[in-house]
């Protein structure tokens, strides 16, 4: 099990990523946990990001980036959430229920116009940076990474918290193997639900992947409480799919707007035996989603999951 990456995010916080290519090797578990953070808004040209101090428990420093925050030779302008298009907004409480916020930034061109905006939050005790353009629109999860695998570059090493990014699923939980707490609440609360999937969270809760003529994901936390229940679809899914046999409009649409994420399950909403909708859940950043397309991969709606 992973262990958690708790950032305790000082108002001011800023965050950065970049691109990541799924290597299969197989990762450990870190053996610390994060307990501060400093941010510095310093721009890294190289990466168009900024760069994010982190010092564990043990007193040991790192450094998460955001990158390609802006366009190359521009840099971010560091702004007030009043500043910042109604529409972010709009977008941040509708996808992001409960969401802290912690800093943003108008992002600048090479020669000086406003590209758009990247506005970081703390979600569920994890930090989270979006990109929107300039109006407002929002366009893509920014990849985050830590200063030794920027270094390597790769994206994530053993013990690091990006270690899922091995493509190894190490988090995934059997739904045998789930902790007898968790199958008799289903059984005493949703007694119709087919488990189909189950996965264990960097800060050790659990999220359940379930059908009862709706697609259901519901949340435990580490010590094995109730958290939510969250209807994704109300559609029952009746086929898995592997990630090689999505549609390439889908791949894309991931790969563009979630930048690095990591594939965790899909399954097809069929009608008879014709595809009606795809629904693909995905990890970017150690935070879930759930993903759902049309018939022809034309994407549908996300949903924040955890």
């Amino acid at each position: 099990m992973k262990k958690n990456y708790a950032f305790l995010i000082a108002a001011g916080m800023l965050l950065l990523f970049s691109s990541c290519s799924k290597d299969a090797a197989k990762s450990t578990k870190s053996s610390s946990s994060t307990t501060s953070t400093t941010i510095t808004s310093t721009a890294l040209s190289s990466v168009q990001g900024i760069s994010l101090a982190v010092t564990d428990s043990t007193g040991s420093s790192d450094t998460l980036y955001a990158i390609k925050c802006y366009p190359k030779g521009g840099k971010p302008d560091s702004i007030a959430f009043s500043s910042l298009p109604t529409a972010v907004g709009t977008y941040l409480t509708a996808n992001y229920s409960g969401y802290t916020f912690l800093r943003a930034f108008k992002t600048l061109t090479q020669s000086g116009s406003v590209d758009g905006y990247v506005v970081v939050i703390k979600y569920n005790g994890k930090p989270v940076a979006l990109k929107f353009d300039s109006s407002g629109t929002f366009i893509a999860v920014l990849e985050q990474m830590d200063m030794k695998d920027m270094k390597s570059g790769q994206p994530w090493h053993p013990g690091g918290p990006f270690g899922n990014r091995n493509g190894m699923h190490q988090d995934t939980v059997a739904i045998s193997a789930l902790p007898a707490t968790i199958t008799a609440y289903f059984k005493a609360n949703y007694p119709a639900d087919t488990l189909l999937h189950a996965v264990i969270n960097p800060d050790s809760s659990y999220t359940i992947i379930s059908k009862d003529n709706s697609l259901f994901v519901t949340n435990f936390s580490a010590k094995l409480k109730f958290v939510n229940r969250i209807e994704v679809l109300p559609f029952e899914p009746q086929k898995p799919i592997k990630e090689a046999d999505l549609l390439t409009s889908i791949t894309t649409y991931l790969t563009t707007t979630y930048p690095g994420y990591v594939f965790d399950n899909a399954f097809e909403i069929l009608k008879g035996s014709t595809v009606e909708d795809y629904v693909v859940f995905i990890d970017a950043n150690n935070t879930r989603y759930a993903i759902a397309f049309n018939s022809s991969g034309t994407f549908i709606k996300s949903v924040t999951l955890k």
